[in-house]
């Protein structure tokens, strides 16, 4: 039995240090991570950048190309874009990531509890996941933005709320495969209790899954973001937003190209940095692979 907790120990202990070695082995695991890290770092650091007042306006600078002065050109206010792009990283990756805390926090308990008492309790939250898996996301997330009002602060709760029932779908089938091995039995034969076994032998082994999940998910919630700020029903004006920067951007398209073609690169570029990472980290969190 000291054997069996030893050699238990010693693989938990290993385990993280292999699938960090795998990551680091995945280069484009590593090229999303660089992405990532790239731009959350324009983010923090941005009131310290030297770049000029993301909402201050010139009428003598409207709609210039890149230049010296401005290095990614203007927009219709003679407002500074790039500065308004990396202002407009923390509203999108805030977004993403509060988003999607949100949907985890909401959805991993529910489907911690589906999965594991079954029964009536199990057949609710299925039959409620599923009817809110049956609506588009977006729909959804659009729905729920315009019935909160037009905020950054609600935008993330409507994607949040959007994104629930995906992790409650993941977590229930994580655990119905777990709950049956031989450590949970084991647990419930000395007399742990329910709440116990829950955190202590089963969300543990159906982390992986729904930290892979969370990774791409951030990318949706912020395309869903950027979608809802082109509406209007994200970022409000003068604040800086990516979508709010391509609905402005969209009227000048001959004219001024350069104001859609910035900020939609820097989308494109965090989301397939995120994608990136999710793929890595799951070949990496996956048991099966040496």
């Amino acid at each position: 039995m000291i054997v069996q907790a030893t050699a238990a120990g010693t693989s938990a202990k290993r385990a993280p240090s292999r699938a960090w070695r795998k990551l680091r082995a995945n280069k484009g695991a590593l090229v999303g991570l660089a992405i990532i890290l790239f731009f959350t770092a324009l983010a923090a650091l941005a009131p310290l950048l030297p770049i000029p007042d993301p909402v201050a306006t010139s009428w003598s600078a409207i709609r210039k190309a890149p230049s010296a002065a401005h290095w990614l050109g203007t927009d219709d206010l003679g407002r500074d874009i790039l500065s308004r792009m990396i202002w407009g990283a923390q509203a999108s990756l805030m977004a993403g990531i509060f988003s999607v805390a949100i949907a985890v926090a909401i959805g991993v308990p529910f489907g911690l509890i589906s999965g594991y008492y079954g029964g009536w309790i199990d057949q609710i939250i299925s039959r409620i996941t599923e009817a809110f898996l049956a609506m588009p996301f977006l729909i959804t997330a659009i729905a729920l933005a315009a019935f909160l009002g037009p905020s950054l602060t609600n935008a993330m709760i409507a994607i949040g709320l959007s994104a629930t029932p995906v992790f409650v779908r993941l977590t229930r089938g994580q655990v119905l495969a777990v709950k049956t091995e031989e450590y949970v039995e084991g647990a419930r034969s000395i007399g742990l209790r329910h709440f116990s076994i829950i955190t202590r032998y089963i969300l543990p082994n159906v982390f992986a899954p729904i930290l892979v999940q969370a990774t791409l998910t951030i990318a949706t919630a912020i395309i869903a973001e950027a979608s809802l700020s082109f509406l209007g029903l994200g970022q409000q004006p003068p604040a800086p937003s990516w979508g709010s920067m391509l609905n402005v951007a969209k009227n000048y398209l001959e004219q001024a190209p350069w104001m859609a073609m910035w900020p939609g690169a820097a989308i494109f570029l965090v989301v397939i940095g995120f994608n990136l990472l999710g793929d890595g980290l799951r070949d990496a969190l996956d048991p099966r692979e040496a």
